[in-house]
């Protein structure tokens, strides 16, 4: 059923978007098979515990950290109401 202006299944195809670029994200966080000694954005030691958990890390947890938040900040606004769009 389409409300006002949308079409059948509009709403299904918003989800599907929304998770769709979900894995995407996911999947360009996924780091290659071999991990690093040291961080690739500043060049610091990895700390060896990191390197044991998580053997493919190629940054230092600050650095991994700062590329997180700035990956949170970004995202389509797919409601299209006035007040999600205001905000």
């Amino acid at each position: 059923m389409a409300g006002g202006w949308t079409r059948d299944g509009a709403v299904q195809d918003q989800i599907d978007d929304t998770v769709a670029d979900a894995v995407k994200a996911a999947r360009l966080g996924l780091a290659g098979p071999a991990g690093l000694e040291e961080c690739e954005d500043c060049g610091e030691p990895i700390a060896e515990a990191r390197r044991r958990a998580l053997p493919s890390a190629r940054t230092c947890v600050a650095c991994q950290g700062t590329r997180d938040a700035a990956r949170r900040a970004t995202g389509i606004n797919r409601r299209g109401s006035k007040d999600s769009q205001l905000r």
